[in-house]
């Protein structure tokens, strides 16, 4: 990849009141997509809060590309049904990555990104400095479903020969 900017690290980190798509529960994973790049969690079976605290990482070349997310339930003798999707930007991220923060104390918001029309923020994601480096936590609403959030984390990795932020 000659454009790579740097790899993203999205820690998959549960799914609350997801919608149920079998008898009493549902078995859920979640698909992350970038482009032309598509990542899968594990399916946790028969459960509609389930915790996959899993990573994903994609290669970021270009960080105005929205993040797709798409949940379902597995299915074993038919087509696995759709419980929801969402999507992300990282603007506001890469932004932050970008002021080369040192020294400051663990703990220190950046910044917060507000929920809007625009995204599927169920509530305002800061993005802060935690132990030397720049992480946002996000909590999800999905869409075209009856009810569903699911909660990220994103950590940055630099890559040596990399373009760089």
């Amino acid at each position: 990849m000659e454009n790579l900017v740097g790899l993203l690290r999205i820690t998959v980190v549960r799914g609350v009141n997801l919608a149920k798509r079998d008898v009493s529960s549902s078995d859920p994973y979640v698909i992350v997509k970038m482009g032309k790049q598509k990542l899968k969690t594990r399916v946790v079976k028969k459960n509609i809060n389930p915790e996959w605290n899993e990573e994903l990482t994609l290669s970021i070349s270009d960080p105005n590309v929205p993040i797709k997310l798409q949940v379902y339930d597995r299915d074993t003798f038919s087509l696995d049904d759709k419980m929801g999707d969402a999507e992300f930007d990282i603007r506001a991220y890469v932004e932050a990555l970008k002021m080369h923060l040192q020294n400051i104390p663990s703990g220190t918001v950046i910044t917060k990104v507000k929920p809007n029309r625009e995204n599927c923020l169920a509530e305002e994601s800061n993005i802060m400095w935690e132990n030397g480096k720049v992480v946002q936590n996000l909590f999800l609403r999905l869409r075209n479903v009856e009810c569903g959030e699911i909660e990220l984390m994103l950590n940055w990795i630099d890559v040596p020969g990399s373009r760089g932020l």
